[in-house]
């Protein structure tokens, strides 16, 4: 069968909406690449979005959130769920490139149980998200996917944008990485609303769970409503996968029946919006950049004027030709489920 060819981002917007992969697939790769046309059916696509689950689930390096994030996606899609996932990976400092190998290692459960898998780069943004990573969570959440999972590259102390755009964040650690435990004290303990440590078929994996439940209980506040679990899992045998899932889809209800799912769509609507006014600001001081910006870093330079000066200066400039605060290349909405 001839695949019919899409003229504009806006001719794949029913297609989408009508679940087909193959405009889903297009569509993404329109809103990564920044396509001219893409805001109009973004725009158009968001109406339909808030139907989704959107889950990240990040972790350090070696943790070994690939595996798991494949058995998690089986055991969602044998219940019944429409799963989609959203892989991020690094993109080379010097090409721009990415290897994309987290779609190599997930072809099977996407061909076996029709799970629908992207791989983004992250072409140069910080955070473990790429840019284009909440983009492809509108088109995933308008098509009719039920459980999107974000799995970010590995994280650091303070990289942790994945909790500003997830309804629900896993945070995966595993036994014997040395300083696993204190990147989690230092940044990411409290972004958790569920911790899992993977590789349980570890004689160490028990230690690594005890501590981490022994922090959590340090850091409890007495006036949360929902008590952070702690999920052992082992890819290699496939034991505790259901127990992760269902803490996921607990903590979803949690979110609905406290009242606080609108609070974390609201969140990530903030997040995201700023994100994009960052975007929007940098973008117009880049095209600003041989008439204004120069003659402040003359300035700066020779200690003739300070920074925060020179800075709110070329704010002033830019408000006062509003012309140059445009729409950022790279399309997204207001924030996925708010």
């Amino acid at each position: 069968m001839t695949v019919r060819a899409a003229r504009s981002s806006m001719d794949l917007v029913a297609r989408v909406r009508a679940g087909e992969q193959t405009a889903v697939a297009r569509l993404i790769t329109r809103a990564e690449s920044g396509a001219a046309d893409i805001r109009p059916a973004m725009a158009e696509l968001y109406r339909h979005c808030g139907h989704a689950h959107i889950v990240g689930i990040t972790g350090v390096p070696g943790s070994g959130k690939s595996s798991l994030l494949r058995h998690l996606a089986e055991h969602a899609a044998d219940q019944g769920a429409r799963v989609a996932i959203v892989a991020v990976d690094p993109s080379s400092p010097f090409s721009g490139g990415a290897i994309l190998g987290d779609r190599i290692r997930m072809k099977d459960v996407g061909a076996e149980r029709d799970v629908f898998i992207r791989s983004v780069a992250t072409r140069g943004a910080l955070g473990g998200l790429a840019r284009a990573s909440m983009d492809a969570a509108d088109v995933l959440d308008a098509a009719g996917y039920d459980l999107i999972l974000v799995e970010t590259v590995g994280v650091g102390q303070d990289e942790v944008d994945i909790v500003r755009a997830a309804h629900t964040t896993a945070v995966v650690s595993a036994p014997g990485l040395g300083d696993d435990i204190q990147a989690i004290k230092a940044g990411i303990l409290e972004i958790a609303d569920i911790h899992t440590v993977s590789k349980c078929d570890r004689a160490d994996a028990n230690a690594t769970v005890k501590e981490l439940k022994n922090m959590l209980t340090m850091a409890l506040d007495p006036r949360a409503s929902w008590r952070v679990p702690v999920v052992s899992t082992s890819s290699e045998r496939r034991e505790g996968i259901d127990e992760l899932l269902t803490a996921i889809h607990d903590h979803r209800r949690h979110l609905v029946d406290s009242g606080q799912w609108m609070a974390r769509c609201r969140r990530i609507a903030e997040a995201r919006i700023l994100k994009l006014a960052e975007e929007m600001i940098r973008e117009g001081f880049e095209r600003r950049r041989g008439d204004s910006l120069a003659p402040l870093l003359d300035a700066v330079a020779a200690h003739e004027r300070d920074p925060h000066s020179a800075a709110a200066a070329l704010i002033a400039q830019l408000q006062g030709s509003g012309n140059d605060v445009q729409q950022p290349r790279e399309a997204t909405g207001s924030g996925s489920g708010a």
